[in-house]
């Protein structure tokens, strides 16, 4: 992970973080959008590798959503906020669930796509 520089930002603690809180963050469909883009990166990637179809504030909120449910973790690399998906600790939490919901998420987008 990259070295983090300027102001620490709030993340519960492995023990803090809650199902319910998981669920809410992955049940909106940009939210898994990022998710999914995390999942499938080696590394970190900031918040402006994300092409997102809404202003620069409701980006903002769906990162803060990801970050306070403990999904993402993020840290200032400069004045960028860089991200990645808490998959051990998600993992050690809830085993399988993230694998679950992105294969769901696989599967609906055939489907839907199937449908064209």
């Amino acid at each position: 992970m990259t070295t983090p520089t300027g102001r620490p930002l709030a993340h519960p603690a492995r023990d803090e973080i809650r199902v319910e809180g998981v669920l809410h963050a992955l049940s909106d469909p940009l939210r898994l959008r990022i998710v999914r883009a995390l999942a499938h990166e080696e590394g970190d990637l900031c918040c402006s590798d994300f092409e997102l179809p809404v202003s620069k504030s409701t980006t903002t909120h769906h990162f803060r959503v990801l970050r306070e449910s403990g999904v993402i973790n993020q840290v200032y690399q400069g004045t960028a906020k860089v991200n990645r998906l808490r998959r051990a600790d998600l993992d050690a939490l809830f085993p399988g669930l993230l694998d679950g919901v992105l294969t769901a998420l696989d599967h609906q987008e055939q489907r839907l796509a199937g449908r064209r």
